[in-house]
């Protein structure tokens, strides 16, 4: 039986990774290999791999996170100084989703939303 998703998202760099996930959207590291982290928020854990070649105009990896208070959220991040995406403000979606999107320091999108 299925149980969790863990998504394994590429990085340039180990050190600016950590530091982004750590300092900005308040991560905690699980694991570091080197060329591989993990990193952990509340329930929602992400892995990283390295990928020195890695174009961040040019990287596609995305992860939706589903969240039970996406205010609380999303006022966390902007008094973190999380960038948010241009395109990613919070607002309720035509489908009836409300979410914000933000890029990590490799362009990762990261988009989260409540039902």
């Amino acid at each position: 039986m299925l149980t969790v998703v863990i998504p394994k998202l590429p990085m340039r760099n180990t050190f600016a990774t950590k530091e982004f996930y750590l300092n900005k959207p308040g991560f905690t590291k699980l694991g570091d290999c080197g060329d591989y982290i993990i990193m952990k928020k509340d329930n929602f854990e992400i892995h990283f791999f390295e990928f020195k070649d890695l174009d961040p105009k040019k990287n596609y990896g995305q992860v939706y996170i589903r969240t039970n208070n996406i205010e609380n959220a999303y006022r966390e991040f902007l008094n973190n100084n999380v960038s948010i995406h241009p395109n990613g403000a919070l607002e309720t979606k035509f489908w009836g989703q409300k979410e914000f999107s933000l890029l990590d320091s490799d362009h990762n999108l990261l988009t989260f939303g409540q039902v």
